[in-house]
């Protein structure tokens, strides 16, 4: 690696030592996406590397901490920080796939949104098995979706087709906080609820307004790399904490990352190992948040498909006593379809101003009249019905994929079933390469994600199976691919 090119001694030694860290932190980067430092690799001690670039060691420091919140890099106790498999191996995908370099003279944040596309790229061609996701669109009400569109008066349409109030249409707003009691036992009132453009946008701007760059922010590993892609975006460190049967390990993250502001969870349903967090654990996450003034992101994303009696299915986080600090992220993209658009954030009274304040600087509102659509789609039991419907079928769909696997596998693939979610996930011994099997299987025309996609730290391999959006005779086809290529 060249020298970093400035003398740390000059009397502009505070401008000059953000760019520093900034240009080590790039060409350390930039050698681990190009394979000049392969996976595996350890890193040079930090005195060394500073030594030969002629910077401080605390510029390199900086630089190797912030690749590791990225994933680039993972610390080993006692042994040194080495080059991440999994990142290299996400990298070699994108130079296959003819990923370019982002355009020169991108801002600083502009250049960190940028570099997420070599973490997170979300897909844009229509879902087939096995993607993970996907909900049922085939059967969805469409005619009578139309319907209600068609029952808005003239005087409706022509108020939906003003600027409106950012936060969201106010009926919308009042039907979601009275599903919201209903189905996931939170109580909240309508104000609290900031209608969004998916829970990705919803992610977005809880970090705009509650995180400062070079927060730490606690993430699942393994975990949604969407939610750390907006993150890094925002300047913000995603720390790795491990999982295990119960979920985030909070006390673990609490002595690994001391100063974390923010822990973002997916309590219900983890994504993507499908564990529940338990009460015990969940109180636990509560009083982390009272005792560090931190933040809890609660993201319920499939937190509706829960199989069984109504009396069987796991509350909200954000409905327990002493949440006041939990902010929850729902959205219709999983319970409806994912082409709406439509989620919501339910937040603090006092912050509720500041959010609406965002979604109008970002794209004032969302589309007037489905708003009014989805209000009445609520209002009047549509939704209830639809997801019932969901709840008988896509217990059957898993039925029909984990019998499918194992008698195409010849029993290699014998996946466990849930109560709950929309994918279930097989796991493999650490150490096996899950890459391979997801390449072949999408060459033949299967979608397969591996779990190391999905890693910062974590050593857990496997694949994940979607199965909610596919006919049975969809899913005994793909079976047949994977358990074949898995054959050979």
């Amino acid at each position: 690696m060249p020298r970093a090119g400035a003398n740390p001694h000059s009397k502009n030694t505070a401008t000059a030592a953000p760019l520093l860290r900034q240009q080590v932190y790039e060409q350390l980067r930039r050698a681990i996406e190009q394979g000049s430092l392969r996976a595996g690799t350890r890193l040079p001690p930090s005195r060394e590397q500073a030594s030969a670039l002629g910077v401080s060691r605390n510029t390199v420091l900086w630089a190797v901490q912030r690749l590791q919140a990225e994933g680039y890099v993972q610390a080993r106790v006692g042994d040194g920080t080495y080059v991440a498999q999994a990142v290299t191996a996400t990298a070699a995908a994108g130079q296959a796939q003819g990923l370019v370099a982002p355009p020169r003279g991108l801002s600083r944040r502009g250049q960190l949104i940028a570099d997420t596309a070599a973490r997170w790229r979300p897909p844009h061609v229509a879902a087939r098995a096995f993607r993970i996701g996907a909900p049922e669109v085939a059967t969805f009400p469409f005619a009578l979706w139309d319907r209600l569109a068609r029952q808005a008066s003239a005087r409706q349409r022509s108020d939906c087709a003003q600027y409106l109030d950012p936060a969201g249409n106010p009926d919308l707003r009042s039907a979601v906080a009275q599903w919201l009691w209903a189905s996931r036992g939170i109580r909240c009132d309508a104000a609290q609820v900031v209608v969004c453009s998916g829970s990705q946008q919803g992610i977005d701007l809880i970090a705009r307004l509650l995180l400062d760059v070079g927060d730490e922010v606690l993430v699942e590993d393994p975990g949604y790399p969407g939610i750390r892609a907006s993150l890094l975006g925002h300047g913000a460190l995603a720390r790795p904490v491990p999982l295990d049967g119960e979920g985030l390990r909070i006390d673990e993250g609490a002595a690994l990352w001391p100063a974390a502001r923010m822990a973002v969870v997916t309590p219900t349903h983890q994504f993507p190992t499908g564990v529940g967090m338990p009460l015990a654990r969940r109180q636990a996450l509560l009083q982390w948040a009272r005792t560090h003034d931190a933040w809890v992101v609660e993201d319920d994303y499939d937190g509706e498909f829960q199989y069984g009696s109504a009396a069987q299915r796991v509350p909200a986080l954000c409905s327990l006593p002493g949440s006041e600090r939990v902010l929850y992220v729902g959205t219709f993209s999983k319970t409806l379809h994912p082409g709406l658009r439509l989620g919501f954030v339910v937040v603090p009274p006092a912050l509720v101003d500041a959010f609406a304040m965002a979604r109008a600087i970002t794209d004032r509102h969302a589309p007037g009249d489905t708003q009014a659509v989805l209000a009445r789609f609520i209002a009047e039991g549509h939704l209830l019905r639809h997801l019932r419907h969901m709840r008988e079928l896509y217990p059957h769909r898993q039925a029909v994929l984990i019998d499918a696997l194992a008698d195409a596998s010849d029993g290699a693939l014998q996946l466990q079933p849930s109560d709950r979610g929309m994918q279930l996930l097989h796991e493999v011994a650490e150490g096996i390469d899950d890459e391979p099997l997801s390449r072949r299987a999408h060459t033949a025309g299967v979608m397969l994600a591996p779990l190391s996609r999905y890693v910062m730290q974590s050593p857990r391999r496997g694949w994940l199976f979607g199965y909610a959006g596919y006919a049975e005779a969809e899913i005994r086809a793909a079976a047949r691919v994977v358990g074949g290529l898995l054959r050979r």
